[in-house]
């Protein structure tokens, strides 16, 4: 069974170019399994790739290193209930050292039954630019930096997404700014939401090229510090209102006004995800970084008087005060519509610090 991995950080497209691996794979006649991962249940993530009609595995309350063997069972359950050809996996955004926790204990421990398959890391380019550049401003503290250039050293190869919202010139600048950095690692340039380039990834994957070949030395005082420093939150609610909510205008009004609130606190946000949820129909918008604005990216062209809603986020501020936040704009958007919002279940932290299972050099 092929064991395909796609890292990146927060907000970088990990789970729009698994869907979009998933589904190319089974469009060959492959079955295909799906691993989640974050830091608690009822994932954005897994809701989402569920919709799109894949089987959907989760890890959660930590993330794969330091939950590898729920990895490894939650891969055996999929195992068992569909024999997939492939388990696509998605790592937690903030997570870095997977080859030496992940990719080698597969290799080591799992040999006969998995396949590894080079691990791909995403950059994303909105926060990419700023820190390759060495920008004092690049939005988040040196120490989240940190987390984000370790991912990119230990990747296999580097995929730069969103080349549909970048000029070329932009690209090439990104290009160039890896290379300079990280001279050896192979670049592919892709948007997985068009699509554009996502042969090349489907090529490259196929390559017989070192799996988790790049040893890297990674200070964990550093990596927990810049972990903690990016609040985390998940919360489940029930909207409900006399006339008929339209789910993506929703979705996009509770992101866009969260992205306003943590501007003005100067709270960089490394990703924001809201999904709505209502007969069967699902929206999904998106905040990548705080400069930019929210985004639709998964359409339900739906209404419905009541709303199951989860909002996921990670940002850099105390996740108290995001709590409050959070609840205050989805609040707001329900007043404006005549609407009221049960909050079902909401946990806000920092994370604490990796412990991994295994740790392979």
């Amino acid at each position: 069974m092929r064991f395909i991995m796609i890292g990146g950080f927060l907000g970088a497209g990990k789970t729009t170019t698994v869907g979009r691996l998933a589904k190319h794979f089974q469009d060959e006649g492959l079955r295909v399994g799906i691993v989640t991962n974050d830091q608690a249940t009822d994932l954005v993530d897994t809701h989402t790739l569920r919709s799109q009609g894949f089987n959907v595995g989760e890890v959660a309350g930590a993330c794969f290193c330091c939950n590898f063997n729920e990895l490894t069972e939650t891969s055996d359950q999929l195992q068992s209930d569909q024999q997939p050809d492939i388990i696509l996996a998605e790592p937690v955004g903030s997570c870095t050292d997977l080859v030496a926790t992940v990719v080698r204990p597969l290799q080591h421990l799992h040999q006969d039954q998995y396949e590894v398959a080079p691990y791909g890391v995403i950059l994303k380019p909105s926060h990419g630019k700023r820190i390759l550049s060495g920008e004092e401003n690049a939005g988040f503290s040196p120490k989240a930096a940190y987390i984000f250039e370790k991912q990119l050293e230990e990747a296999d190869f580097v995929i730069i997404n969103r080349i549909d919202q970048l000029s070329s010139e932009e690209i090439d600048e990104l290009n160039d700014l890896l290379l300079t950095k990280y001279p050896d690692k192979t670049v592919i340039r892709m948007s997985a939401l068009t699509g554009e380039g996502f042969d090349d990834l489907v090529d490259l994957l196929d390559q017989p090229i070192a799996v988790g070949a790049n040893n890297m030395e990674l200070d964990y005082d550093v990596y927990a510090e810049g972990e903690a420093e990016l609040g985390w939150l998940n919360s489940s609610l029930t909207i409900t209102c006399n006339e008929p909510l339209e789910l993506d205008q929703l979705v996009l009004d509770i992101v866009e006004q969260l992205r306003a609130d943590m501007a003005d606190q100067s709270a960089e946000t490394a990703h924001l995800k809201t999904i709505a949820m209502a007969d069967n129909q699902q929206a999904v918008a998106n905040l990548v970084s705080s400069d930019s604005p929210a985004q639709l990216s998964l359409a339900s062209y739906a209404s419905a008087k009541e709303v199951n809603l989860i909002v996921n986020a990670r940002v850099a501020i105390d996740p108290a005060v995001l709590q409050e936040y959070v609840m205050a704009a989805v609040t707001l958007c329900c007043k404006q519509r005549g609407a009221t919002a049960e909050f079902n279940e909401t946990q806000s932290f920092r994370p604490g610090r990796p412990v991994p299972t295994h740790r392979i050099l």
